[in-house]
């Protein structure tokens, strides 16, 4: 048996300068941290001809047999892909879970991603950087995949932390953010999830922004601009401890990011975010593309109580959580071993892929 595991993440600026139809052609730059949310991939090997996928989450099952082609379309396509890109096409049963709700704003599609290239290669004896993992992990799903998506996901789970990084048409920077002791923690206990009670399917929204960049629209060009250029603020602020500047700069930040694509905010979220606002949180936004999902929020510690009472009484639950610093990892391997030449090949022969 081997069980790995990846964290989700939430984004504290930057988010959708990570598409390749922005920073292909004007660079991007994120900040976000890994949390300690994760998502479980669990291979048990066997000696027959069949694969054998359980998602606990989609309440799904598929079984595939080496005869025939392993196809990357339909149910459960990220595991299948992996899979494939790995070579494994027989003796295998996967079990996969999360502790989130899938389309809820936390990365977890790039994490499930991220877990099973951490855990397959594993498996194959393929030992992987927490870069190369990341990049894989991109591979897959934007181009093997064609998913409408950026790159921060991938790389917040593989790596863990709080990071900002920085993407070119030519490479992906990863630099851990140099905090203080006291700010880590004090930022820790001021940051805010809230569950909407929905959750989305990104795609729409992403495609949307993505081919608004390709078209050159001027507010969506304008807005992602701004919220580059939040982003290096966000970092000085951060470094230095400034903590209720950063607040007020998250809610620059989310005012920007309504005007990327429709469908960002709606109704009930704008009422949530002004509650909130109301009650002492200086700045906040919805995590992921938006549209549902997780209202993050920037508070600190004597207001949130306040917070938490009304985002209730508007039905929106509270979830706690913690920094990770660790990213991706094997929990344990009782000595599994896949054979899969195809991985090997792959290892040996890797280029650099945009």
């Amino acid at each position: 048996m081997l069980i790995a595991r990846s964290p989700v993440r939430i984004s504290l600026a930057g988010g959708g300068t990570d598409l390749p139809a922005y920073y292909l052609r004007y660079g991007g730059a994120v900040i976000n941290t890994a949390i300690n949310r994760y998502f479980y991939v669990v291979l048990n090997v066997n000696d027959s001809d069949t694969l054998q996928i359980t998602s606990s989450d989609y309440q799904t099952f598929y079984r595939h047999d080496r005869d025939s082609e392993l196809m990357t379309d339909g149910s459960l396509s990220l595991p299948r892909a992996v899979l494939h890109h790995f070579g494994v096409t027989h003796g295998l049963s996967m079990f996969l879970a999360s502790e989130i709700p899938p389309g809820t704003g936390l990365g977890s599609s790039s994490a499930v991603t991220v877990a099973l290239v951490k855990a397959v290669s594993a498996a194959c004896g393929w030992t992987m950087s927490k870069q190369e993992i990341a990049e894989e992990a991109c591979h897959i799903e934007l181009h093997k995949l064609g998913m409408p998506i950026g790159k921060q996901d991938q790389y917040a789970s593989a790596f863990g932390g709080i990071n900002y990084i920085e993407f070119q048409a030519d490479r992906v920077q990863v630099t851990p953010l140099s905090l203080s002791h006291d700010t880590w923690q004090r930022l820790q206990r001021s940051l805010m999830l809230f569950f909407t009670g929905s959750s989305r399917n990104s795609a729409e929204i992403l495609s949307k922004q993505s081919q608004s960049s390709k078209q050159d629209d001027a507010q969506v060009i304008a807005a992602l601009h701004s919220v580059k250029a939040l982003t290096a603020e966000v970092k000085v602020c951060l470094e230095q401890g400034k903590l209720d500047a950063f607040g007020e700069l998250l809610d620059q930040n989310w005012q920007a990011k309504k005007r990327f694509a429709p469908g960002v905010s709606n109704e009930r979220i704008d009422e949530s975010y002004a509650q909130a606002r109301a009650c002492g949180a200086s700045g906040g936004k919805i995590t992921g593309a938006g549209g549902g999902g997780f209202l993050m929020l920037y508070c600190p510690e004597p207001h949130q109580g306040r917070v938490t009472e009304a985002l209730g009484a508007l039905g929106l639950q509270r979830m706690d959580f913690r920094f990770d610093l660790n990213g991706a990892q094997v929990l344990m391997n009782s000595g599994l071993q896949l054979d899969s030449p195809l991985a090997h090949v792959r290892h040996r022969t890797r280029l650099h892929r945009e």
